[in-house]
């Protein structure tokens, strides 16, 4: 039964592979219909996380950003499928480096860093666009799946180029490891903890938050600078990257002053934009103890 869901999987992304991005946005479109109006995907956890975000905005405004993050949801979903089957070159056409900061110093000083990202704008093509457009060798983590041969063709297609997609489970090793040149560890840490008893705790939009500390342990412990990312979305389809030093030296920080800064950093970008960010999730379901 696994291998037939491979199948079919492989299937469908062989179907998308000869669509245009105009016929694939058509699809979004439809995907926006069904998932909005028809079976209300979620819509009581993202309307409650949008109202408690934004208590100062009228319900008219609330309803506009909801619409925006469903069409924004369908379209990365037809680009994320999409990016399986596509070439690194029509990726970076869409997907643009801009501002680096000055990250490419440590790179040149031989320095490992850790890139810190939310579930902002599309966080799905960063394997396949950074590979050929940083000096850094890209290093990403993810989660694996049970089924092993969509496991290993994710594994294979997420990434292009010089870039890396590591197993979570293996986050020590993986920073313990060495690449021949300085890596770029991109971690995204808005997700909520499984179990707020081991969370930092935030006000992230107007909310007590229980935060992930992964990103500030290992750049604690290996004295690595972190960066902040922002993917924002130019227009359909087409995305620029920019990259904002959060700390240089984690060795003079408090503890969670860095997971205060990576959230701070991260809600400034939400309200840029806000139906670009992942309201779905159920991202203040805990409640601290």
């Amino acid at each position: 039964m696994n291998y037939f869901t491979y199948l079919v999987f492989v299937g469908f992304i062989t179907i998308f592979r000869i669509l245009p991005f105009s016929l694939l946005y058509i699809i979004s479109d439809l995907l926006y219909f069904i998932v909005y109006h028809l079976v209300g995907y979620r819509k009581k956890v993202v309307f409650g996380n949008l109202r408690n975000s934004f208590p100062e905005k009228s319900e008219e405004e609330i309803r506009k950003i909801a619409k925006g993050f469903y069409h924004h949801l369908c379209d990365l979903f037809v680009e994320s499928i999409k990016s399986f089957t596509m070439k690194e070159a029509d990726v970076v056409e869409r997907y643009i480096i801009g501002d680096t900061g000055n990250i490419d110093d440590f790179q040149r000083q031989g320095k490992n860093a850790i890139c810190a990202g939310g579930h902002y704008g599309n966080w799905e093509w960063s394997g396949i666009a950074t590979g050929s457009q940083m000096l850094y060798l890209p290093v990403g983590f993810y989660k694996p799946l049970s089924n092993k041969w969509i496991d290993a063709y994710i594994r294979k297609r997420r990434v292009k180029g010089r870039a890396r997609l590591v197993s979570i489970t293996n986050t020590a090793a993986v920073f313990a490891a060495s690449y021949g040149e300085p890596a770029f560890f991109y971690m995204i840490a808005d997700q909520s903890p499984s179990s707020p008893r081991v969370a930092y705790w935030v006000n992230f939009l107007n909310q007590d938050t229980a935060v992930l500390h992964g990103i500030e342990k290992y750049a604690r412990l290996l004295n690595l600078p972190v960066v902040f990312v922002a993917s924002r979305k130019i227009r359909r389809g087409y995305y620029k990257v920019t990259f904002t030093l959060i700390v240089e030296d984690p060795s003079k920080t408090k503890r969670g002053e860095i997971t205060e800064k990576y959230m701070r950093a991260l809600e400034d970008l939400i309200r840029e934009k806000p139906e670009f960010y992942l309201w779905s999730h159920k991202r203040w379901k805990h409640k601290r103890i």
